[in-house]
């Protein structure tokens, strides 16, 4: 309720939904949108850095795991960070050996040891914050990376020797780092070709 002219106005009451209802209206969807403890967010368009960033790692992750038994998964794959509560689409994912699909679906996985996230003005806060707890609930995730389309600037969390997250930030396109989870190497050069920065 909120107090307006000295009248308390009932406000409306959200509509909560079951997860398995979000399942349901996500295949019929014209967009996809993320599920957190019965609520439903829309998600936005991706902009040309965002796309061409996405794709500069895809490319790199894609060869490297061509005799291995990881995959990289785009932004269309969904990941639950907890059951029944929090089903997100994080911008690309690795996962490696077998895939552990969730409730049978074939696209939703429970079980990523990378995820990318390429931030944004709306969602660098999100992606940060309650985000990044959220994706600390799955037990498979080393690494969490992310990557402004705006600034040369990487972020690298990964899960220490004593199973604490760190992190490493890299802002210069000299800069390498090794994603140690999967032994892949990467470069901010790589990383923003042909990004308009």
């Amino acid at each position: 309720s909120i107090e307006k002219g000295g009248l308390i106005m009932p406000q409306p009451k959200k509509k909560r939904v079951t997860s398995e209802e979000y399942f349901s209206l996500e295949e019929s969807a014209e967009y996809k949108s993320e599920y957190y403890q019965g609520e439903i967010f829309a998600m936005t368009g991706a902009s040309f850095n965002h796309n061409i960033i996405a794709m500069n790692v895809v490319s790199i992750l894609h060869g490297s795991f061509h005799d291995s038994n990881c995959f990289v998964l785009a932004g269309d794959m969904r990941i639950q960070a907890d059951k029944a509560k929090h089903y997100m689409y994080p911008d690309l994912s690795v996962v490696c050996g077998d895939i552990e699909f969730v409730d049978g679906r074939d696209d939703t996985i429970a079980n990523p040891i990378v995820i990318f996230e390429i931030l944004s003005d709306s969602t660098k806060d999100y992606d940060r914050g309650s985000k990044f707890t959220a994706y600390r609930n799955i037990h498979s995730l080393n690494d969490y990376i992310l990557i402004d389309q705006y600034a040369y600037h990487v972020e690298c969390f990964f899960k220490n020797e004593a199973g604490r997250w760190s992190l490493d930030e890299f802002k210069s396109l000299d800069d390498t780092f090794t994603i140690n989870s999967i032994d892949i190497e990467l470069s901010l050069n790589t990383i923003y070709y042909r990004a308009k920065l």
